[in-house]
């Protein structure tokens, strides 16, 4: 939902590009071949109190391994946020410097950055620019010049204004490479054309590998798919320095330590191509990695549920500082909502780890230059099987004078489902400073946990067991299970706006797509076997040392795995 400093975009209208190419010239030489940079500063959109604005600077002298570049504005603009570049201003007068991974800049090279401002009166493009202290002269065409009308084959138009909730009123992308594996399996026709979450889970993801579809290749597939209306393009990012530090099936390829490969390699890029833009026309949703803030408050020492490797990842801070650096550059883009992973009610739902989550989240949310406005929204139950809705009791339920919380299932929770904990977690960040309009996405690509195993009425009152376990929807041995769950089934189809504060029901696990391998796999992807996916496996303090209720034979995380994907229409519910 809306973050305060793009706010204004609603009102967003493309306007005939102003712009002003500086161009220096020695003095008594009026050759070309004098000139030492050129600066080409564009207008790309402006509305009534605010716009935004490119910037390329060639530079023709020697080669240059950091730069900053000066401006001053005749009138009251304001920078209010920037990407490919840090910029400072004081007063009218502005600096944008390097970032380290676009310092250099060879005689003849280029080098583009960005930023949005506010304004009110008169928007003139600056009248002089100076690059490391070499003046860079406008020349006369100024803030009236005519930009491009005709956007050309590869500009879609205007782009949408930014929007409170960016799946109403749109179309969702339907990935065709998941749809193609969903159309092959018996009956999969029948939801073959449901929308999924596109999985950048490594640096070569980005660019496409093993012959699949990069990044570029699916947002140009999701203009054809957009049409005259609003399209929404969900993406996974999901690439953290030792990422899922408590689940080795989802192990990452960087190491602990390896930040800046992290930024450069893999967030910079994708920034990058969201930006471009040809894409501006698309609502672009990021699910910004699963699972890595909620395993700082739970899996770490003290507790029983500690892992060195989570320890790790506290002490030295990559989940945060990776977190923070993806919002704020990923966000942008003025048509990208970033939605912050919020764990899911059997994990973050106990008193002890649901306001120190959000805590967590908001230190990731101010780090490396984010702000709370960064963040859109949070999404729950991503790739996991908690209920929805659980029909046939509720937390303030009592049996015999003993409360459902005191049941071995619910064990002292506060919560018993995900429409719920994701309403209270909502409202929970709102009061710790998250903006207002902040919203929650609830993946209900397999939670349905339909079939005949499904209750259809309360468990019997003899005790409070009995009762929970009797009428609960949600039938794992436990809600710590999370790999490859037996009997699980495809739930609510995905839409927007289905309940108060809920901005979608969305699929980002693709049904179908493994959560890890049940036996150990050598692979070049960096998952290790986790005992979790193993159906054998006696369980371990994170499920209450239960059984893991894992099918057999299933292949690495993220590889297609038919049985399971027979099993999820099989318990569908709503049945298909």
């Amino acid at each position: 939902m809306s973050r305060t400093r793009t706010a204004l975009l609603a009102a967003l209208a493309l306007v005939a590009g102003a712009s002003g190419t500086a161009l220096a010239v020695a003095p008594g030489d009026a050759g070309i071949a004098a000139v030492p940079c050129t600066v080409d500063y564009k207008v790309q959109n402006q509305w009534d109190t605010g716009f935004t604005a490119a910037v390329t600077i060639t530079n023709n002298t020697t080669a240059k391994s950091s730069w900053s570049l000066k401006w001053a504005y005749a009138g009251n603009q304001k920078v209010t946020n920037f990407w490919n570049s840090k910029i400072s201003q004081s007063g009218a007068a502005v600096t944008a410097a390097n970032e380290s991974y676009n310092g250099t800049l060879a005689t003849g090279g280029s080098v583009s950055f960005g930023f949005q401002g506010s304004y009110s009166g008169t928007n003139a493009v600056p009248a002089t620019f100076t690059l490391d202290g070499v003046t860079c002269n406008v020349d006369g065409g100024g803030p009236t010049d005519p930009g491009p009308t005709d956007p050309g084959p590869t500009d879609p138009g205007t782009p949408g204004t930014r929007v409170d909730n960016p799946y109403a009123g749109a179309k969702v992308y339907v990935n065709p490479e998941w749809s193609a594996n969903a159309a092959a399996e018996p009956g999969g026709s029948r939801i073959s054309n449901q929308p999924t979450g596109v999985w950048l889970d490594r640096i070569a993801s980005i660019n496409g590998t093993g012959g699949k579809m990069g990044l570029r290749a699916h947002l140009d597939e999701a203009l054809k798919q957009k049409g005259s209306g609003e399209l929404v393009v969900q993406l996974v990012i999901y690439d953290l320095p030792g990422r899922d530090c408590s689940a080795l099936a989802s192990n990452g390829e960087l190491g602990p330590t390896e930040i800046d490969k992290y930024k450069t390699q893999y967030i910079d890029p994708i920034a990058a191509i969201l930006a471009d833009p040809k894409y501006a026309s698309l609502r672009i949703v990021n699910t910004v990695e699963l699972d890595s803030l909620p395993n700082l408050v739970t899996n770490v020492s003290p507790r029983a549920t500690a892992t060195p490797n989570c320890d790790a990842m506290k002490a030295n801070g990559n989940y945060i500082k990776g977190v923070g650096y993806a919002l704020n550059k990923l966000g942008d883009a003025p048509n990208v909502y970033n939605y912050v992973d919020a764990g899911h009610h059997g994990w973050l739902g106990w008193d002890d780890n649901f306001k120190p989550s959000i805590q967590t989240i908001k230190q990731a949310a101010t780090a490396e230059g984010a702000t709370l406005n960064d963040v859109t929204g949070f999404i729950t139950n991503t790739a996991n099987y908690s209920a929805l809705k659980e029909q046939y009791f509720t937390i303030n339920d009592s049996v015999n004078g003993k409360s459902v919380r005191e049941s071995k299932w619910v064990d002292w929770n506060r919560y018993v489902d995900e429409l719920s904990y994701a309403q209270a977690f909502r409202a929970e960040a709102v009061n710790q400073g998250f903006p207002s309009g902040v919203g929650m996405l609830i993946d209900t690509s397999r939670n349905g946990w339909g079939g005949t195993a499904r209750p259809t009425g309360p468990g019997a009152m003899t005790d409070v067991d009995t009762y929970v376990n009797g009428g609960r929807i949600d039938r794992r041995i436990s809600t710590g299970n999370w790999c490859n769950q037996s009997g699980a089934g495809l739930g609510e189809r995905p839409k927007a706006s289905p309940a108060a504060g809920i901005d979608a029901y969305v699929w980002i696990k693709p049904p179908g797509e493994s959560d890890g391998a049940s036996s150990a796999v050598p692979n070049d992807e960096g998952k290790g076997f986790d005992r979790m996916c193993d159906p054998t496996y006696t369980g371990n303090p994170r499920n209450n040392n239960n059984m893991s209720g894992a099918l057999p034979n299933a292949p690495l995380s993220g590889h297609w795995f038919s049985a399971q994907f027979q099993e999820l229409m099989k318990n569908a519910y709503p049945a298909l």
